[in-house]
Order: C-alpha cells, then structure tokens, then sequence
C-alpha cells in the first residue's frame, strides 16, 4: 500500500526478491497540472508495468473494497507513504501491517520526517517498520536502521538513500515476520518529540530574521520539492520566488534583514548573521534558472529587498 516514489523503490525491491505480492493498494487516479490531464500515481504506473493487481479505493471502509481485499487472501500487507488505515483494512492479514516510516521514530512522526530531518539541522536520521495500530506511526516498532545526514544533504538526495536503507529493511522485517523472530518494543514517550507536519505554504515560506545556516538548512531541507519561497520586493512589485539551492557565508554586516546585493555572477541576501548566496532560483512564470543565467535577464533594483 503506497503512493509515491519512495514506496515505488520499495514495491520494486520486494519484486525483484521474488516475494508474491497479491495486490498493490494506491491513490486514485487524479486531474493534475494546468491541463487538468489525469495521472495516475507513481506506485499504479510501476504496478501496472510489472502487470501486478491493483486497488485505487476512495474509501477504505467501502464493503465492495474490503471484498476485493479479503479475496486477495494476503498474509501480510506492507504500508509505505500511504493514509491512514482503519482497522478493519490493517488487522486483516495473518500476520498482521507493518508500515515503513523514513525517521528514527517516535521522532518525526508525520507526513514530511524527510524535510524536518534536515530543517532541523539533524545529524542523523533512519528508517523504521512498525506495526500499524490506531493512531498515527505509534505503533510497536519491528526494526529500524540510521543514516549519516551529510552537510548540504536535499530533501531529494536524502529521499533516495532513505529509499534505498527503507527497502533493505523492509526485506529484513518480511524475513523476521516470516522466521517468526520479530519482537516488537512499545516507542518511548518519554523523551521530547519532533513533529514532521504537512508541508504547506505558510510553513514553507523563508524567515530571513534567522541566522544564514539555519536558512540554508530550511532551503535545502525543501528541494527540490515543495521548495522554499519569498516575497522579493522589486521596482515596486511584490513576485513570490522559489529558491532551490543556497549556500551561505557568516560575516557582520550593517544591512537590513533581507537587502539584496547583486551583480552580474551572484545574488546575496542579507541575515541576522551573514548571507544566503542564493544559487537556484525562480521567478513567477519563468522557469527554475541557475543564478548566472537568470541575473543575465533579470534587473534586481538598488532597493530591492526579500521578505
């Protein structure tokens, strides 16, 4: 059961091993882009390539759904990145629903434990298999394995190494499920938890009053999706800019927060503590350019400012 392409890698690897998979449970097919064109999600296209069965239930309680489920006669079902269950879906197997979550939990329980990792400037991060139970991923953990953070690590590189250390547990917990060895351990409450909520507009948007490290983090920890972005004043307009990769410098300064320095090969915008050299960047209606290639066609006034 899975949605996007972090569960693809997983889906894919259970394949490769041989594992019989009965059914692959995603998202419905849905409208997207500016030509409303229907597209199916990344776990259906791969499914229906290796002409596996799949299910889009719109509703997981629907009684001609949970037929189809059941008939399937699956032992066990493996969630990835999919929505929550209720329990009639996740209590039917044999041998129960394990879910792969890409954080070191209890931390980063959530929708985006991949971002949050690196906006919080975290050192470390993991995947975990637990079984699933009525809340949101606070169920007995199975296994887990950790990763090295490496310094200016994107949301995507991390996504892809996360995807990868994900499918070698999920193996690893199918073979501990089957040997019957699995002994599942109850997370600890005890200590102080991260969150790793939706990402959103107003939760995406740069605060340039921070310092210029935890900045670039936030920057990096949002690409190349959904990406960061800010209000440039400019000649007296007010655009919303995505930036997609920064690095930074520390250095006093007597500028305000968010003035702009330009020239003809760099974009400096001002911190508490130093700048953010922005090095990707787009602009509304314009494609995503390397800084270079958009300061050739795009005049930054003496007074512009990011917000």
């Amino acid at each position: 059961m899975g949605t996007p392409d972090f569960a693809v890698g997983i889906l894919e690897k259970l394949k490769d091993e041989g594992k019989n998979i009965v059914g692959v449970i995603t998202a419905p097919d849905k409208p997207s882009g500016r030509g409303r064109k229907v597209s199916s999600s990344a776990v259906k296209e791969y499914a229906v390539s290796e002409n596996l069965k799949v299910l889009q239930p719109t509703n997981l309680k629907n009684e001609d759904f949970l037929e189809e489920l059941k008939s399937l006669q699956a032992n066990l079902q493996i969630v990835v990145a999919f929505r929550m269950l209720p329990k009639v879906v996740w209590a039917m197997p044999e041998y129960g629903t394990f879910n792969l979550h890409a954080s070191l939990l209890p931390q980063y329980r959530g929708a985006a434990p991949i971002n949050w990792a690196i906006i919080n400037q975290e050192r470390t991060t993991g995947v975990t298999t637990f079984f699933i139970d009525e809340k949101i991923d606070t169920g007995e953990i199975i296994d887990r394995a950790e990763i090295t953070i490496s310094e200016n690590e994107t949301a995507g590189t991390l996504h892809d190494k996360l995807m990868e250390l994900g499918s070698e547990l999920v193996l690893k917990t199918v073979s501990l499920i089957e040997k019957g060895k699995v002994i599942p351990k109850p997370q600890m409450e005890t200590q102080t938890l991260k969150e790793a909520p939706k990402l959103t507009p107003n939760n995406t948007e740069i605060n340039w009053h921070q310092n210029a490290e935890k900045i670039n983090a936030f920057i990096c920890g949002l690409s190349p999706y959904p990406v960061s972005w800010t209000s440039l004043i400019n000649n007296g307009e007010n655009l919303k800019a995505k930036i997609y990769s920064s690095s930074f410098t520390i250095e006093k300064h007597q500028l305000d927060v968010g003035t702009i320095i330009s020239s003809k090969k760099e974009l400096k915008v001002a911190s508490q503590d130093g700048f953010i050299m922005v090095e990707e960047m787009q602009l509304p209606g314009k494609r995503k350019m390397d800084i270079i290639s958009l300061l050739n066609g795009f005049n930054f006034s003496e007074d512009s400012k990011m917000v």
